[in-house]
């Protein structure tokens, strides 16, 4: 790619009412991030000079969600070549490339927008690029019409086609490239000499011909231009965007044993030979590395694991959470805000919060960290080779020393020092035949009712 700028126009305006959700269309999520911000995303690769977000009134959190790029508000929508002229100003002067793109196109990849951006630098000089697709049913979209060398003569609107252009597979996907020496000014002559009433980018094609600039076209996926303008299509994104996912932690070393039944978020990090079990979630800011072993129904967001670590079954990793080399996470254990060292083992039924645990340690099944009073958290501190037995309290802010044993069923709301021993337990009382007389005395009480 060449020394030319590249402006990017994302059009975000659309009110997105086949939602029907109070949260702007654009913000809603494909693979843990907003739609919008993918579109972001597949633009950090180019060199660009800036980002303009086209918005509508009110839109304030469309605007922090995209900031630090620009923004300007389309009031009132008059259609697309009026949406991108909003950005009128922060495009005055500006005489690169401006990419127009749509933030409800979450699957539209890095690649195809680079190559919309180097077309506009061939020989031929375009003024305009559109991207084109072939979907296994045109419908009515519009139909792309070239020439015999690929050049763009017209954009039609399907109800506009003849018959013989409707046997034409090539279609508009709306995404654009254009001359920024001249966008502006042929965006002034488009007209609204339509049944809506709108000033349709589409028509800059044939001001830009009868101008005698060339126009061309790049083709792309059919999945990457699908627009998502309800709930449907938002689970179509999804699918596709968790298909990718998969496909590229497999392809990077990872063994998926039902690919099919784990979620990543767009952010997940996957070394090699990790396992990966079935029907396991991931929220934002995973990193699992090397030979790392994730059993299934597990949930993990937030979280580290180090090389030859384990998870699961049934684990859930909150933010926070940093599980080292070799240590093991078991069967229902709950780790949030805490560090597991080296070796350590917390294999069943427990809560650690706002803790170390040291290497080697052992943590035995139904032990709670109590971290929260209700209004402040507090730490827990377990010392390396410490051993914490079963169904034991940990009252933070709490230290257990290196190689010291809790008792189960202990509550520890004091410091254990190192290789100490700590328990507390009521005495043992024995009642000889207590049961027995109980059971007497309520069958006998049953039978008179």
């Amino acid at each position: 790619m060449g020394d030319r700028a590249v402006a990017a126009v994302i059009l975000a305006a659309g009110m997105g009412t086949r939602m029907k959700s109070a949260l702007p269309k654009v913000l809603h999520p494909v693979a843990g991030r907003p739609m919008i911000q993918h579109i972001q995303a597949a633009l950090a690769p180019l060199k660009h000079a800036r980002t303009i977000v086209i918005t509508s009134t009110g839109q304030d959190d469309v605007r922090a969600a995209v900031a630090p790029a620009g923004s300007a508000v389309q009031d009132p929508a008059l259609g697309t070549a009026h949406a991108v002229l909003a950005a009128r100003e922060q495009l005055k002067d500006f005489d690169g490339t401006i990419l127009v793109l749509f933030g409800d196109t979450p699957l539209l990849k890095a690649e195809t927008i680079q190559a919309m951006a180097e077309i506009m630098e061939g020989p031929d000089d375009p003024a305009v690029a559109v991207l084109g697709f072939r979907p296994d049913d045109p419908a009515a979209y519009g139909r792309l019409i070239t020439d015999g060398d690929g050049t763009l003569e017209a954009i039609v609107e399907f109800r506009e086609c003849t018959e013989a252009q409707k046997q034409i597979d090539f279609c508009n996907a709306g995404i654009m490239a254009l001359d920024g020496r001249v966008a502006v000014d042929f965006m002034d002559r488009i007209g609204n000499d339509n049944s809506k009433g709108e000033y349709y980018l589409t028509d800059i094609v044939a001001i830009a011909r009868a101008e005698g600039r060339t126009c061309v076209t790049v083709e792309g996926n059919p999945e990457e231009v699908m627009g998502v303008d309800h709930r449907g299509k938002l689970a179509e994104a999804e699918a596709v965007a968790q298909r990718r996912l998969r496909e590229a932690a497999m392809a990077g070393g990872a063994t998926l044993i039902a690919p099919e039944t784990v979620f990543f978020c767009h952010d997940t990090e996957i070394g090699q030979d990790v396992t990966i079990e079935p029907h396991v979630v991931f929220g934002p800011g995973v990193k699992l590395h090397d030979n790392v072993h994730v059993k299934a129904f597990s949930h993990l967001e937030g979280a580290e694991v180090f090389p030859e670590a384990s998870v699961g079954p049934y684990a859930r990793l909150r933010p926070g959470a940093e599980i080292h080399q070799g240590a093991k996470i078991g069967n229902f254990v709950e780790v949030k805000k805490a560090t597991i060292e080296k070796g350590a083992k917390v294999s069943h039924l427990t809560y650690i919060g706002d803790a170390r645990v040291g290497a080697e340690a052992n943590i035995g099944a139904g032990t709670i960290t109590c971290n929260y009073d209700g209004y402040f958290k507090y730490r827990t501190d377990i010392g390396a080779g410490a051993f914490i037995g079963s169904n034991t309290a940990l009252v933070a802010p709490v230290t257990i020393g290196d190689g010291a044993i809790v008792g189960a069923g202990s509550t520890i709301a004091k410091d254990v020092e190192a290789d100490a021993m700590a328990l507390t337990r009521g005495d043992h009382t024995l009642k000889a035949g207590w049961a027995a007389r109980f059971r007497k005395a309520a069958l006998a009480k049953k039978a008179k009712k």
